[in-house]
């Protein structure tokens, strides 16, 4: 952490974009557990994926829900929140007014392929062009005052 930077400010300038300053422009995201993917896109649980079958789960309680950070479990019992980005090691922690959802602990945390994107269910083949030429294209990304101007 940058001295004088708390670790909320830290978190948000790594997940900016490549030393631009600007947000993150990729829309989806998988956090991969032992035996489940959840898939994001804009910070919802858009689908569910079993990771031995391949299946889609359609009825799962996280699908249409936001993450509210990760939880970070110890072996003397003590867990602690995390209530930014969920990492490798965390728990994913999805808060409601009612049933509360707890995951197992992340393997890692992965940016998924168009073609898995086109496959969710109900997906209206929403795939964000950004998720693969962000990275190489970084500056030279036009910005929207340069696509309408």
């Amino acid at each position: 952490m940058v001295a004088g930077m708390s670790q909320s400010e830290a978190k948000a300038k790594a997940s900016a974009g490549p030393s631009t300053g600007q947000q993150e422009r990729r829309r989806h995201r998988v956090y991969v557990t032992k035996n489940t993917e959840y898939h994001f896109r804009d910070g919802f649980c858009v689908a569910v994926r079993n990771r031995r079958t391949g299946e889609f789960l359609q009825g799962h309680l996280a699908l249409r829900r936001r993450i509210h950070g990760g939880l970070r479990f110890y072996m003397n019992g003590a867990m602690v929140p995390n209530p930014g980005e969920p990492q490798a090691g965390e728990a994913l922690f999805f808060a409601t007014g009612g049933r509360d959802l707890v995951t197992s602990p992340l393997e890692r945390v992965e940016r998924p392929a168009k073609d898995l994107v086109r496959a969710y269910p109900g997906s209206e083949d929403d795939v964000d062009d950004n998720d693969d030429v962000w990275g190489a294209l970084g500056d030279s990304m036009p910005g929207e005052d340069d696509l309408f101007a």
